[in-house]
C-alpha cells in the first residue's frame, strides 16, 4: 500500500508542477508520464479539485486546469507616510505564513525593495499589493499609480526611449536617486526569485531563473504606474547570500559583477553594426570590474561594434575583466578578429 499511495503522490505532485505550462492537455500529458489511463489521471484531477489545489473550467471535451492559491489576499494603501517593513510585517508575512527561512528571506527582500521603490519614486498615491500562496509556490504582486519606472528613467537620463531604460536596469547600479538608492535592489530580485517581471507603459523587464537573459520588451500598455510580479517555489534552495556571492567580490563584498543581454542594445531586428549601439551597450558598465556579455538570441555583429566593445573599451578599461558568453561561430569569429588587431 506505501508504494502505491507513494506512486499516488508522485502523480498528484506531477500534475501540480505541470499545471501551469498545460492547463488544456493536463490529462494526456500526465497519461503518458506514467503509462496510465485517462481515467486513472481523472481520479487524481478530481482529488486536487476536491481538496481546492486545483481549479478547473470549461466542458470535457474543452477543460482548463489552473492551480487554485491556498491563500489570496489583496489590498490597497496610500504611499504617503507608508513604511514597507510595516507593511510587510503586518500584511504580506501573515498571508504567506509558515514558509522555509530562505524562501521568506526573499520574499522580504523582494518585497520591501520593490514597495520602497514606489514609496521613494513612483511619485503616484497609492499601491496595490495581492500576495497569492499556492501549494507549490508563493506570489507578490506590487502595482503603483505613478509616473512609471522606465518613463521617469528615460526622463532623468536622457534616454532616447523606454525601451532602453530596460538596458540599463539590466546591468544594475541605476538609481533615479543616488543620495537614497544603491540601485542594486531590481537587479538582486530578479536573481533571486524564479520569475521576475516589471510592466510599465508598454515595455516589459523579464528574467526566469536558471535560464538566459530572456528580457522581452513589448507589451499591452499599462495605464498608468509601475507592476512588479516576482514568484519563487515553495521549496526552492535558493538564498540571498548566494546570489549576493554571484555577482560581489570576494575581497570587499561590493557589487561589482553583471551580466547584460547585448541584444537590449538593438531595436527590434536590427543589426548589432554600430558603434553607437556598441557604446549604448557599454554605458555604465565601468563601474563593475567583471563584466559578462551574454550573446543569445544575437546571430551576428557588424566589425565597427565588435571593434568599439573588444578592442577600443578593452584598450581604455583594462581594468575591467570583459566576457563574452552564448556566442554563435559568425559573433565569435567577429569578437575574435577584434581581439586580434589589439
Amino acid at each position: 500500500m506505501a508504494g502505491v499511495r507513494t506512486r499516488g503522490e508522485n502523480i498528484r505532485q506531477f500534475i501540480l508542477t505541470n499545471v501551469e505550462e498545460h492547463p488544456k492537455d493536463l490529462a494526456a500529458v500526465t497519461a503518458k508520464e506514467f503509462g496510465i489511463t485517462r481515467q486513472a489521471v481523472n481520479n487524481h484531477l478530481n482529488r486536487l479539485i476536491g481538496q481546492q489545489s486545483i481549479t478547473v473550467e470549461g466542458n470535457n471535451r474543452n477543460r482548463i486546469y489552473r492551480l487554485h492559491p491556498l491563500v489570496e489576499k489583496v489590498e490597497s494603501f496610500i504611499l504617503s507616510g507608508l513604511e514597507e517593513d510595516r507593511v510587510w510585517r503586518n500584511f504580506a508575512m501573515l498571508i504567506l505564513g509558515v514558509l522555509p527561512d530562505n524562501i521568506t528571506q526573499i520574499l522580504s527582500y523582494g518585497f520591501t525593495e520593490m514597495l520602497n521603490n514606489a514609496i521613494d519614486h513612483s511619485q503616484g498615491r497609492s499601491v496595490l499589493i495581492s500576495i497569492k500562496k499556492y501549494p507549490l509556490h508563493s506570489e507578490i504582486l506590487i502595482l503603483d499609480d505613478g509616473i512609471g519606472i522606465f518613463r521617469k528613467i528615460q526622463e532623468k537620463f536622457h534616454l532616447n526611449d523606454e525601451r532602453q531604460a530596460v538596458l540599463e536596469l539590466a546591468k544594475g547600479k541605476l538609481t533615479t536617486a543616488p543620495e537614497r538608492h544603491t540601485g542594486e535592489g531590481i537587479f538582486f530580485s530578479s536573481r533571486m526569485f524564479d520569475r521576475y517581471a516589471i510592466y510599465s507603459g508598454g515595455v516589459h523587464f523579464s528574467h526566469e531563473w536558471n535560464k538566459p537573459e530572456d528580457w522581452i520588451l513589448e507589451c499591452d500598455p499599462l495605464e498608468s504606474g509601475t507592476a512588479v510580479f516576482m514568484k519563487i517555489a515553495n521549496n526552492s534552495s535558493r538564498n540571498i547570500k548566494a546570489v549576493f556571492d554571484e555577482y560581489s567580490s570576494e575581497e570587499n563584498y561590493s557589487f561589482d559583477k553583471t551580466v547584460v543581454p547585448v541584444s537590449l542594445a538593438r531595436y527590434g531586428n536590427e543589426s548589432l553594426v554600430s558603434r553607437s549601439q556598441a557604446k549604448r551597450l557599454l554605458a555604465r558598465i565601468d563601474r563593475f570590474k567583471r563584466v559578462i556579455l551574454d550573446f543569445e538570441g544575437v546571430e551576428e555583429i557588424g566589425q565597427a561594434f565588435a571593434d568599439e566593445v573588444f578592442r577600443v573599451f578593452r584598450n581604455q578599461h583594462p581594468e575591467i575583466q570583459l566576457q563574452a558568453i552564448n556566442t554563435v561561430p559568425d559573433v565569435k569569429a567577429m569578437i575574435d578578429r577584434a581581439t586580434s588587431s589589439q
